[in-house]
């Protein structure tokens, strides 16, 4: 488990001071939840990204608050695109005996028969929601797709079953699936080359008509 340093914001937060703050490499944040006050606090943004990099999206962290040290979880961040920069985390304080639901990602191992012979893999669930105590959550759950033929699916039901965890979604919702390519018919094709061809003939005529005129 990896721990975090927090500090306590005091006194009212405008938006020219959290500006100012994050202009500083600090991160606004609060902490709210199992036995803790919704707290006002700021993180390093470097040693909060190192955290999240060795802990994972759902890690548990010792998040140091004041004189306490509350394990938490991150529930949510804002993020920044145009400034490359975290500007608000939310830590939600948790009961290590009590499950929790949360996103876990779905990471496709291998490569499918059905790639192979020409097929597209495409993947409707990125995330299953996984219910389970805070130190059982997995970071990914893996799917290997290797024995995939085109037209096969892989559904939620065909994951391994463990006690570790319970998966929410339905059974017969697709994790991955491997579909036909899709090619334009060599008709078509033809078809709209003459309509093209005959455009550009018209075309040439109708200027034609123009320079005779």
């Amino acid at each position: 488990m990896a721990s975090l340093k927090s500090v306590i914001r005091q006194g009212k937060q405008t938006r020219s001071s959290l500006r100012k703050l994050r202009a500083t490499g600090v991160i606004p944040a609060v902490v709210y939840g199992y036995g803790a006050k919704n707290t006002s606090v700021k993180v390093d943004e470097i040693e909060f990204i190192k955290t999240i990099r060795e802990v994972g999206r759902n890690g548990v962290i010792e998040l140091a608050v004041g004189s306490k040290s509350i394990k938490v979880m991150v529930s949510d961040y804002q993020y920044d695109s145009l400034k490359n920069q975290i500007t608000h985390v939310d830590f939600l304080a948790i009961n290590m005996k009590e499950e929790l639901t949360v996103d876990v990602p779905v990471v496709l191992v291998g490569e499918s028969v059905g790639a192979s012979e020409g097929g597209v893999v495409q993947q409707p669930l990125f995330n299953l929601q996984v219910t389970t105590t805070p130190d059982a959550i997995p970071e990914n759950i893996e799917v290997d797709i290797t024995e995939l033929a085109i037209g096969d699916s892989y559904l939620v039901g065909d994951l391994d079953a463990t006690d570790k965890y319970a998966i929410e979604n339905d059974k017969e919702e697709a994790v991955v699936t491997v579909v036909p390519p899709t090619e334009e018919p060599a008709e078509d094709a033809e078809e709209v080359a003459a309509e093209e061809a005959d455009a550009v003939a018209e075309e040439e005529e109708s200027e034609e008509k123009k320079e005779e005129e």
